[in-house]
């Protein structure tokens, strides 16, 4: 359980660090289409290498998905194609493509439908590739990737950052933004091969996207967000792979429900963007809307012949256009702010509130302001 543990805590922090700029870029899908496609590159180098441990590929795939960016990047490129629609046509032609030559070709290879769709971490301390005759297990890939991910990210921090944010910008200073882009891509690409084999294709996109989605909820900082991004990945990784040994179920698909489970809780109480938070935000903006124009209707009417029925309880409702049961609570609001005070069957503005309410419509006509002391109409 430790190594699977680890595999698993490696894979989820290298693939959060280009996850980040995949949720950022709205380019998310890409991850899932590059997931696809790894199956039609490791046919092709198959059939060049007729040898399943070679390490050529793990090369081929990786270069099965630089070339599913560039279609799809070819498609968008002519305007006819939205992003999404083109990503969407490329990478199920090139599964189908994949698939169909592992039919014709290989007919003799058994694929188990289990390990195809949510893949088997649980065999990743079986050693798969040899290097220079050295057996070599997915952890070590995974850490390499994980170590190089971070080395770009932190010599490409600036680069990124500014154009993931303001392309334009970083064109007048010089910067070249598809360079930038296609070295992420091709970034995504080596990181979802190293996943794909160690845990599967359901993490690969789950471990890009989730986290990564769900530290954007919780702060608006870059830095902050790919610090949170990894340490999210992590940490439902070894919650998933507790929960997969309580119940003994698969490890995928517990990390996985672990990590949709943090984007739900974040994505309902997030304090920046939580859904919760939000609508409380705007149920407070709504009152103090609402208590405004109470103010500015009072304000306006102050001292007026007219006030009399304008600030009437009773007939508040029909002045304001609101329904009596609205009526009651903002001005039991006010009230207990101390913005206005009853009179009778009137309302009548507090110093606070006439204050207030001055700031928000500003000063009255000087034939119609009131005097300071007499509360008649001024000259």
């Amino acid at each position: 359980m430790l190594e699977l543990t680890l595999v698993l805590a490696a894979v989820a922090a290298a693939c959060a660090i280009p996850g980040v700029f995949l949720v950022l870029r709205r380019t998310s899908l890409i991850s899932d289409a590059i997931g696809h496609v790894l199956l039609l590159g490791i046919v092709l180098a198959y059939f060049l290498t007729r040898d399943l441990d070679s390490p050529w590929l793990l090369f081929g795939a990786a270069l099965a998905g630089l070339i599913t960016v560039l279609l799809v990047e070819a498609l968008q490129s002519t305007r006819r194609v939205k992003s999404d629609a083109a990503i969407g046509l490329v990478f199920p032609a090139l599964f189908a493509l994949g698939v169909l030559l592992v039919s014709l070709k290989a007919g003799n290879i058994h694929l188990d439908v289990d390990a195809v769709l949510l893949g088997q971490p649980e065999s990743a301390d079986i050693a798969r590739w040899q290097f220079f005759g050295v057996a070599v297990k997915p952890l070590v890939v995974v850490a390499a990737v994980l170590l190089g991910n971070l080395g770009l990210c932190l010599l490409l921090y600036k680069e990124l950052k500014l154009t993931t944010f303001d392309p334009v910008h970083a064109v007048t200073l010089g910067y070249r933004p598809e360079s930038v882009h296609y070295g992420l891509m091709a970034v995504v690409s080596v990181t979802a091969v190293a996943a794909f084999d160690a845990v599967g294709p359901v993490l690969v996109v789950g471990f890009f996207v989730v986290p990564a989605a769900t530290a954007f909820l919780l702060t608006d900082r870059l830095g902050r967000m790919i610090v949170l991004a990894c340490g999210i990945g992590v940490l439902g990784s070894v919650l998933g792979v507790v929960v997969a040994a309580a119940f003994d179920t698969n490890t995928a698909g517990s990390v996985a429900a672990v990590l949709g489970l943090f984007f739900g809780l974040a994505f309902l109480f997030a304090p920046l963007r939580g859904q919760l938070p939000l609508a409380l935000a705007r149920r407070e903006q709504r009152r103090r809307f609402e208590e405004a124009l109470l103010l500015v209707h009072l304000y306006q009417h102050e001292g007026r012949p007219e006030e009399a029925d304008e600030a009437r309880l009773d007939g508040l409702h029909a002045h304001l256009r609101w329904t009596a049961a609205r009526v009651a609570p903002v001005v039991s609001r006010a009230t207990q702010s101390g913005l206005v005070r009853r009179d009778g069957d009137l309302l009548k503005l507090t110093d606070t509130g006439r204050e207030l309410a001055r700031r928000l419509f500003g000063p009255l006509p000087s034939n119609s302001h009131r005097s300071a002391g007499d509360g008649r109409l001024g000259d």
